[in-house]
């Protein structure tokens, strides 16, 4: 019999002639949730005002990471990303701008020498400038420190009013052995009188400020009254 040629094989082809695949576009990294993007600016700042703010209107145990995210309008994903949790966010606070808020009253207390009137005149100016500068501080003290229960009464007693309190203390005690303060003076309560003429009615300013008609009085005002009732007292007439 004749020998007969294959039909041609229908099989799979060669390697030659098989063609390639486009390759599949390579894929951007997916980035996790609430992580910000490489070129997004830093929102550390505006996140711890945005705590402080809530802290100070609501209190710290009433305010939840939700609340802060929609102050600063951000999602709460990314408060997570920057702190972690409700604790590690508190600590940042105090940390970042509850501590360094008090350091320049400090420093400048430490910088008068013995005179007393100088010393006075150095808190009651140091602690109005604290306060011009950092509204959110006296409703927070009020809330957080003087009030029962409150965040941040451990931080005072322990971190931020023993440099300042012990100070002023300790020099009115030694200017009444030098026979330069009324002796019927306690040199601690006079520090907290002091409080008491500063951070107090700057606290109350929305309740007295209603109480009296009293909206063109700001933290000048009260800095200015507080010296002059100290310097001067109520100036009564010889009975």
């Amino acid at each position: 019999m004749p020998a007969t040629t294959p039909p041609p094989s229908r099989g799979k082809r060669s390697p030659a002639t098989r063609s390639a695949k486009p390759a599949a576009p390579a894929r951007a990294p997916r980035r996790a949730r609430g992580r910000p993007g490489p070129d997004a600016p830093d929102l550390r700042p505006r996140l711890l005002d945005s705590a402080l703010a809530c802290y100070a209107a609501n209190g710290i145990a009433a305010t939840s990471l939700r609340d802060i995210a929609r102050h600063a309008e951000v999602t709460p994903a990314l408060l997570h990303y920057y702190f972690g949790d409700r604790a590690q966010l508190l600590d940042a606070v105090v940390d970042e701008r509850v501590l360094p808020a008090t350091a320049p009253l400090r420093e400048s207390l430490q910088r008068v020498d013995d005179d007393i009137a100088a010393l006075v005149a150095a808190f009651v100016n140091g602690m109005a400038a604290v306060i011009a500068r950092h509204p959110w501080l006296p409703p927070l003290w009020v809330r957080e420190v003087v009030s029962e229960g409150g965040a941040l009464r451990g931080l005072l007693t322990e971190r931020v009013a023993p440099p300042i309190a012990q100070l002023m203390a300790t020099r009115f005690a030694a200017a009444q052995q030098r026979g330069e303060l009324n002796p019927d003076l306690d040199p601690r309560l006079l520090m907290v009188s002091l409080i008491g003429l500063t951070l107090f009615p700057a606290a109350g300013a929305p309740i007295w400020r209603r109480l009296f008609d009293a909206d063109d009085l700001g933290v000048d005002d009260l800095r200015r009254h507080a010296l002059a009732l100290l310097d001067r007292g109520l100036e009564l007439p010889d009975a």
